[in-house]
């Protein structure tokens, strides 16, 4: 056995840290289940040490020995930016400032890609298409802050999360519809990826998108307002900008159906997801995804689920603590010890 195949040293602080919120828990041995969980605000703490010290630590009758933390980023370096958040994660001044001797750092869609494997049907709910193939590949994906995606493949018994940057991947218009949206679309740097549609700040992007398109003023300003009201159906606008956003996201869900040909299921997750369950039974969210040709058919047997468990992230990231035989994680240059 590496030493990167090694397993942690228990207790095993885990972290879940996205843009907007960081939830942190601590497994305190291979045969028991994370503790209680504390959520924090990003904006709330100036660095995730700090959030570390001053949320889960601060009452922990125990001290971890070792973590390992997900973060909504690309993990390279010894100081790891996060994508949409101001924190800068050191893994080498948490010796110090936490008195860890053991970080390891995944991307925070590994984490939920691994919470596939660790989650029940019961934290699932289905949208349509037929049984999953065991063994196959599966794929989750997530709008929230931006938009996470990662696959998840088995080989010799083993599951293997694959990260990926796939919320960046362009997109574009299919319809007579969408012409008249997609040029009112925000770009980043000339061009228009997935996350500036599939997201938070992408719903009100594409909200603004469709009221431009008709020559109307918007009246909301944020994703729950535009949401609340498509759901309940009390404006025609944030109807549409829903609809729109579900049709884009079965594209793009497609998409990487494809890629991995995940006829082990394709999932959902994050709080965007949850909420807007109802939408994605329309025919719209389906019609796109399995509008594939001339793979129609095998998209048409490729279950889709939304993951409803709150937090999922810190499932698998305590399933991969307790039992890292069941996982194939890659930690080279991911892994820093005292």
């Amino acid at each position: 056995m590496t030493p990167e195949e090694e397993g942690l040293r228990f207790p095993v602080l885990i972290g879940d840290v996205g843009g907007t919120n960081a939830r942190f828990a601590i497994v305190e041995s291979a045969d028991k289940e994370a503790g209680d969980p504390r959520i924090v605000r990003t904006a709330d703490f100036e660095t995730i040490d700090d959030a570390i010290a001053g949320s889960i630590l601060r009452d922990a009758p125990i001290r971890p020995n070792s973590a390992v933390i997900a973060v909504a980023g690309p993990v390279d370096g010894d100081a790891i930016a996060l994508t949409n958040c101001p924190w800068v994660v050191r893994p080498k001044g948490m010796f110090a400032s936490l008195g860890l001797s053991d970080v390891v750092v995944l991307n925070d869609f590994e984490a939920q890609a691994l919470a596939v494997v660790a989650l029940g049907e019961e934290h699932m709910e289905k949208i349509g298409g037929g049984a999953p193939e065991e063994g196959a590949a599966r794929v989750v994906l997530g709008p929230g802050t931006g938009l996470g995606v990662a696959g998840l493949i088995q080989s010799h018994g083993r599951w293997i999360p694959v990260p990926g940057e796939g919320g960046h991947m362009d997109i574009g218009p299919r319809t007579a519809r969408d012409c008249e949206i997609f040029p009112h679309i925000e770009r980043l740097e000339g061009r228009v990826s997935g996350e500036q549609i599939l997201c938070g700040r992408g719903l009100v992007n594409s909200y603004r998108a469709v009221c431009a398109a008709d020559g109307k003023p918007p009246r909301f300003t944020t994703p729950a307002e535009i949401t609340a009201a498509a759901l309940e159906r009390t404006d025609g606008i944030a109807e549409e900008t829903l609809a729109f956003f579900v049709t884009c996201l079965g594209r793009t869900a497609g998409d990487l159906a494809l890629v991995f040909k995940s006829q082990g299921g394709v999932f959902l997750t994050g709080g965007i997801a949850q909420k807007i369950v109802p939408a994605l039974r329309e025919q719209n969210f389906r019609a796109a995804f399995e509008d594939k040709a001339p793979h129609s058919q095998m998209m048409a047997g490729m279950p889709v689920y939304v993951i409803t468990h709150p937090l999922a992230a810190l499932n698998g990231l305590a399933a991969y603590a307790r039992k890292p035989d069941q996982f194939a994680v890659a930690t080279r240059g991911r892994r820093w010890r005292a």
